[in-house]
């Protein structure tokens, strides 16, 4: 697997779901750890998403076509 199928398969996805998780750790009222680091997990999962999403995907070959 190289680094780039990697970063389309994990580490993407991973950043939005970490900046999901830091807003929704934002919006909960019960734990205060999670309230006090929310915005922390936002902004390092927007700086992830920033850096991953520049990376290109792996170039696909057609199969199908003989040329």
């Amino acid at each position: 697997m190289t680094f780039r199928a990697f970063n389309q398969k994990y580490l993407e996805p991973g950043s939005q779901y970490l900046m999901i998780l830091g807003i929704i750790a934002l919006c909960q009222p019960w734990n205060l750890f999670l309230h006090r680091y929310g915005m922390t997990m936002t902004l390092v999962g927007l700086i992830a998403f920033m850096v991953t999403s520049k990376i290109p995907q792996d170039a696909q070959r057609d199969e199908g076509s003989d040329t």
